[in-house]
């Protein structure tokens, strides 16, 4: 039996020990592919045309140039005009009344509405441009008159309009000005609908 035992016991050591050396080559392998995997990713992506840098390696780059937009441009300035004249019985204003901005810069103009009626209004914003030809080339990202207001009596809001003005826009024009109208929604208020008349200014 003491024989018997001993040689299931080496039989036993030598499967471990050839397990062993087949987990290590396997170990191995993977290190070696996972090394490997680098060059490839690298060469894969820059063969298929995608940026494989990282925004810290970017940084880093004792070699990488400023990124810059290359739509703006820089050699034009703009004159742009927010008129926003409140007739109706209400609040309305741009946070700014002028900015000079870079054909293609984009650009962040806050509006300013308030609900001063003791009722429930709700209105929506119609823009006008003048000149007129100027609003082909004005493009507005983000704009409170894409959608529908429900303010309740007092209520106060600040809407965003982003936009920027397109490098095609004809040499001659050098001012445009953005105005609104600010119609009140009829049934959904109180009463019937109003309108705030933002007529355009006069170059």
């Amino acid at each position: 039996m003491s024989a018997a035992r001993l040689s299931l016991s080496r039989a036993l050591r030598r499967d471990n020990l050839t397990m062993t050396a087949k987990l290590l080559v396997v170990v191995a392998l993977m290190g070696g592919f996972g090394y490997a995997m680098v060059p490839l990713y690298k060469s894969v992506c820059s063969a298929l045309g995608i940026n494989v840098l990282s925004l810290s390696e970017i940084q880093n780059s004792s070699d990488a140039s400023p990124v810059k937009n290359t739509q703006v441009d820089t050699s034009r300035n703009v004159d742009i005009e927010f008129d926003a004249n409140s007739r109706g019985p209400w609040e309305f204003h741009p946070a700014v009344r002028h900015l000079t901005v870079h054909p293609g810069q984009l650009t962040t103009v806050m509006y300013e509405f308030k609900n001063v009626q003791n009722r429930v209004m709700s209105a929506q914003a119609i823009p006008s441009y003048a000149p007129s030809q100027a609003q082909a080339h004005f493009t507005k990202l983000e704009c409170f008159c894409f959608n529908e207001y429900t303010l309740q009596p007092g209520e106060s809001k600040q809407w965003p309009v982003v936009f920027f003005v397109d490098p095609k826009l004809p040499k001659d024009v050098k001012t445009i000005t953005l105005s609104y109208t600010f119609f009140e929604v009829a049934g959904k208020g109180d009463q019937q609908a109003g309108a705030v008349v933002l007529a355009p200014k006069k170059l």
